[in-house]
Order: C-alpha cells, then sequence, then structure tokens
C-alpha cells in the first residue's frame, strides 16, 4: 500500500469519526421555529443549546434572566426557544422574545414574524398599552384577538396578537385537515344555518356542510328549524374534496348517516295488513306523504283517503302535521315505497251492506250530489246509490223531486245492491198516502232534514276519528 492510499483511509477513518461523534445536522431549520435543546455552556453574555444541528444555538443570558435577575437555569437544563437568525456560523435563540432587548432585536422579530412575549401595562383609547422586551409598545383593538410593525423613524412600535393567531390556527388547521379520511365520524357544533343546509365547525377554523337532504332520515323543511348556533351535533364524513390550489378542503358532512338506516329494519316493524298511526308529512295532487316512524315515509294515493265520498284534492281529507291511522296496502324494501290507505284503516263501509239493506227496501237518503244522469243518494256514511234520471222521469213525483236540492232528504226504493262493485241503484220511494210527498215539497229547502242532519254528523265524526 502506497503512502498516498494510507492518508486516503486516513482521511476516511477520521470523517466516519467525525460523523460518528457530529449531531445529526438539521436542514429545514427555519426562522421562526420553536426548537428544543439542552444548555450546554453557559457564560456572562451567552447560553450556548444543543438543538442537534452541527451548530450550536446561542441565546443572551440576559433574555433567561427571571424577575430577580437571576438566571433559573443551569447547563443540561431543557430549554424551548425560538429561532430569531440563521447564519453560517450562528443559530440566534430567544424565549420568544421576552425579556429585556434592543429595538433592533425587536425589528429582526418584526421582519421574521417571530412571537414575542409582553405584559400589558393599562388600557388606552383604541387598545392597550404593552410592556415588550422593556420598551413600551402600543396594540390596536382590531389587533387584540387575532404583523408587528416598526416605525424606525420614531421608534415607535405597534404590536398584534392577530398574526400569531393566524399563524397558529394555519398550522393547527393543516394538521388537523392532514389526518381527515371519508367514514370519519366526528363531534363539531353549529356555526351557521341555511336555507340549503347547516355549517358545522370541526376543528377551529375547519367548516363542513351538512346539505338538508344529510340532516335526517326524516324529512327536513327548514333547516333553520333543526337546531341553534352553538349546538352540539355528530357528524360523519362522506366526502373530501380540495377544490381548488390552495390548502382549503371543501368538507361535505351527514348527520343521518351517524345512525343506521331505518329503511334496514322497516321489514322487521311492518308487514301489509298492519294498522299504523302516522303524521302526514306533505301533500301532492296525487295523495299524501305519511311517515310512520323516523325516516319510513309510504304514499296514501288519493284514491286510498276515503270510502265516503268522491275527493278531489288530498287537501279535502289531512292536512300536513295531522296524525291519521293508515293501512299498509303493500311493502317494498328494495325501492323504499310504501302502499298506504286511511279509507281501509277506518274501515269499509259497504262490507256490513248486505246485512243492512237488501232489494225492495224502503228508505231514507239525502241527496249528496245532483248530475245530469241523476242523483246521488247518501244512505249511510260511506254508502251512496244512484237514483237514475231516468228513474225520476217516470215518477209521479218527477216535479217535486227535481225541486229538491242537495242536502235534502228523499224517500227511496232499492232496486239493486251489488256490494263487491260497491254499487246501488235506486228508485223514487212510493207511498200510498201522496201526503208524503207533499211534506217533502213543503220543507224548507235549504235546510237539512233530521236524518240528513244525523249522516252529515256521522260524516264528520268519522273523518275526525
Amino acid at each position: 500500500m502506497t503512502d498516498d492510499d494510507k492518508n486516503a483511509n486516513s482521511e476516511a477513518e477520521f470523517a466516519t469519526l467525525l460523523d460518528a461523534y457530529s449531531p445529526a445536522e438539521k436542514t429545514d431549520i427555519q426562522v421562526g421555529d420553536k426548537v428544543q435543546g439542552k444548555i450546554i455552556s453557559i457564560s456572562k453574555d451567552s447560553i450556548f443549546v444543543d438543538i442537534g444541528n452541527k451548530i450550536d444555538g446561542i441565546v443572551e443570558t440576559a433574555e433567561m434572566l427571571d424577575k430577580d435577575k437571576q438566571l433559573p437555569h443551569k447547563e443540561g437544563d431543557t430549554l424551548e426557544l425560538y429561532v430569531v437568525g440563521l447564519s453560517e456560523d450562528e443559530i440566534r435563540l430567544s424565549n420568544a422574545f421576552s425579556g429585556e432587548g434592543s429595538f433592533d432585536l425587536l425589528k429582526e422579530a418584526y421582519e421574521n414574524t417571530v412571537p414575542v412575549e409582553g405584559k400589558i401595562l393599562e388600557t388606552c383609547k383604541g387598545g392597550l398599552r404593552v410592556e415588550v422586551m422593556g420598551r413600551k409598545a402600543f396594540c390596536p383593538a382590531s389587533q387584540i384577538d387575532i404583523n408587528f410593525v416598526v416605525d424606525a423613524r420614531d421608534k415607535n412600535i405597534v404590536i398584534s396578537r392577530r398574526a400569531l393567531l393566524s399563524k397558529e390556527l394555519e398550522k393547527s388547521k393543516k394538521q388537523f385537515c392532514t389526518g381527515l379520511q371519508n367514514g370519519d365520524v366526528l363531534n363539531g357544533r353549529i356555526t351557521k344555518l341555511m336555507p340549503y343546509g347547516i355549517f358545522v365547525e370541526l376543528h377551529p377554523g375547519v367548516d363542513g356542510l351538512v346539505h338538508v337532504s344529510q340532516l335526517s332520515w326524516s324529512r327536513v323543511e327548514d333547516p333553520q328549524t333543526f337546531g341553534s348556533m352553538g349546538d352540539p351535533v355528530r357528524v360523519k364524513i362522506i366526502d373530501i374534496e380540495k377544490p381548488d390550489a390552495s390548502d382549503n378542503l371543501k368538507i361535505s358532512l351527514s348527520i343521518k348517516q351517524v345512525t343506521d338506516d331505518p329503511w334496514l329494519s322497516a321489514g322487521d316493524h311492518f308487514k301489509v295488513g298492519d294498522k299504523v298511526k302516522g303524521t302526514v308529512t306533505r301533500c301532492a295532487k296525487f295523495g299524501a306523504f305519511v311517515e310512520i316512524a323516523d325516516g319510513i315515509e309510504g304514499l296514501v294515493h288519493i284514491s286510498e283517503m276515503s270510502y265516503q265520498k268522491r275527493i278531489l284534492k288530498p287537501q279535502e281529507i289531512v292536512t300536513p302535521g295531522e296524525s291519521v291511522f293508515v293501512l299498509v296496502k303493500d311493502l317494498d324494501i328494495a325501492n323504499r315505497r310504501i302502499s298506504l290507505s286511511i279509507r281501509d284503516a277506518a274501515g269499509d263501509p259497504w262490507s256490513e251492506v248486505p246485512q243492512k239493506y237488501s232489494a225492495g227496501q224502503r228508505v231514507e237518503g239525502v241527496i249528496e250530489k245532483k248530475e245530469k244522469f241523476g242523483y246521488f243518494i247518501t244512505l249511510s256514511p260511506g254508502v251512496t246509490g244512484l237514483l237514475p234520471k231516468s228513474k225520476i222521469s217516470q215518477s209521479s213525483q218527477s216535479t217535486v223531486i227535481e225541486k229538491l236540492k242537495e242536502g235534502n232528504t228523499i224517500p227511496v226504493v232499492i232496486e239493486e245492491i251489488s256490494a263487491k262493485e260497491r254499487k246501488m241503484t235506486l228508485a223514487p220511494g212510493t207511498s200510498g198516502d201522496e201526503q208524503d210527498w207533499q211534506l217533502f215539497s213543503k220543507e224548507d229547502q235549504s235546510s237539512l232534514s233530521a236524518l240528513g242532519e244525523k249522516l252529515q254528523e256521522a260524516l264528520v265524526s268519522k273523518k275526525q276519528k
């Protein structure tokens, strides 16, 4: 081996030993960073701190003195300090710029956006008087809650907490958002109520939107009735989107998905033929929607609303918010559909017709409606028959009958009954004494007869049940 080879090996070994006994260099230190290190040496003017870099950090001894001008630290103690200056041969540290210091140090803190500590001396017009490193400073009221401005000409110092809080908030927000993912369930609080949903704060400065469709398994018409500002809520993240090049995230939330979908167990609670109580949620032209359990809504078609009369619009029978009994007629869990009936829940009055009425029977009824082809006559609530025009014209009392109005009573004879088809054909009543018809013709046409009043009362009572 040559002398050159020996020298090269020696240099390599020395470099290895140097690396082994030298701390790992931190290459990401920046002005403003908060670092931790141990005191390795203390002199009259400076304290040297090992912060894990090949270059030790230096903090002025005077800055670390307590209120009695004593140094409460010794070699080996661990300190947390801020980096306030960087160069090739020096890392300057500060205890968040607390204690006494020069104006140049304050200026450096401003230029590098490093936090400083101060003591409030008094309140004054427009803000606070604060002592910072032995100097008096002014903090405007607008800057108290959330840069550090130095006027080098007259050395006036204006301070602010807003920049510091904003910087800390942004750092906190970034750390929080980094760990978010779809499916996370978090606690939050309502910060804003809008017509389209509510905003929930998940973390200071981090909000998400719960769209109105995600508030509840039940229908929510107005989100502003769902809660109040500041109310705590538990939410589930259903989508995270970064809409632009910034660090801001668009977070979609759900409150209803925190709980199980009620339709998953609907088949365990409801069967065809069940009679249940529900609440009318809304009316449409074709029927009314009734919620029979939280998040379980079914449709009562307009044809399933009443056996007692023809319904032109659902509001004739029900109104939103009203409680009603319904019968489950069809259940389609896969498609989330339930067909309901109000009239079947109340019972079919035609089921008793064969026992109550028979062909040839003479009865009295109330004229429900007059049509060109005949009169619809109500014999009892929900049971209506037709008195054809042809039957009226053949009657010896046709003139009297035609003068009768809707709501008047009339004697009729049942000619034909088809309970299955829910049809009944009637004819004008016959009597051996024409005085009966004369009595009908002399009735006050604007009022109901006793029978008519009873029928009307029964109709109203049945609707209210």
